[in-house]
């Protein structure tokens, strides 16, 4: 006996390509700056208007969507995962040390870089602004292309193909060297915060990383360099 499927119980046309339609923009845009196009911040744009439009067209809550600030105070209580939350500022913390030792241009180029987007200064504004762009990357990244990547991919090749990309995405011309310092380093930091949004599948605990990583460097290349 057929048993016949209602046309309502079907999901809306399109809806399962959606998410590949937004990874698949995210992917062309990470190369934009290679060929001096400066919109790389597009694939970030992507990712958070897919991750919200899929969320408000399948009515998923807040709880397990991958945004799940009610959940954050929980999360922080396992004590093993401030290992990884504080992992990049430590990353950063080597990175800045081989830069003052060997490689000095480097400062200018990131504070160059960074600078095009958050005045790298100690104020109320830069703060604000620097926890607003982590915190657009970690939805963009994490909450939904690492997650939707993880759907068809184990999570090794997927934290590594996604942090390539999100390394691609921060690229700007400079001396070879230097270039390939920076990549280094932004490619090992999102691996480090997608390994916390995958214990925590929650993308404010590795927002928290992010922006704590960020806003060290900050100190210290304003009060040492």
């Amino acid at each position: 006996m057929k048993t016949k499927v209602s046309r309502s119980s079907l999901p809306p046309a399109g809806q399962d390509v959606l998410p590949f339609l937004g990874m698949g923009v995210m992917v062309v845009a990470s190369f934009f700056n290679f060929f001096g196009l400066n919109i790389a911040g597009a694939s970030v744009l992507a990712g958070i208007a897919t991750f919200f439009i899929c969320k408000w067209r399948n009515k998923q809550p807040y709880t397990g969507s991958g945004l799940d600030l009610g959940s954050m105070a929980a999360d922080l209580k396992n004590v093993s995962i401030w290992f990884w939350i504080a992992l990049p500022i430590i990353m950063n913390i080597l990175s800045l040390w081989i830069a003052k030792v060997a490689l000095p241009e480097y400062v200018e180029y990131e504070t160059g870089r960074a600078g095009a987007f958050v005045a790298i200064e100690l104020s109320v504004v830069s703060t604000l602004q620097f926890l607003f762009f982590a915190l657009g990357e970690e939805i963009a990244w994490r909450a939904f292309f690492q997650r939707q990547l993880n759907k068809v991919m184990p999570i090794v090749p997927t934290l590594l193909a996604s942090s390539l990309l999100f390394a691609f995405g921060h690229y700007q011309p400079g001396p070879a060297a230097v270039v390939a310092f920076n990549l280094f380093f932004v490619f090992i930091n999102s691996i480090l915060y997608g390994i916390v949004f995958d214990k925590t599948k929650n993308a404010w605990v590795s927002t928290l990383s992010h922006f704590a990583a960020n806003m060290f460097s900050v100190i210290v290349i304003v009060l040492f360099f």
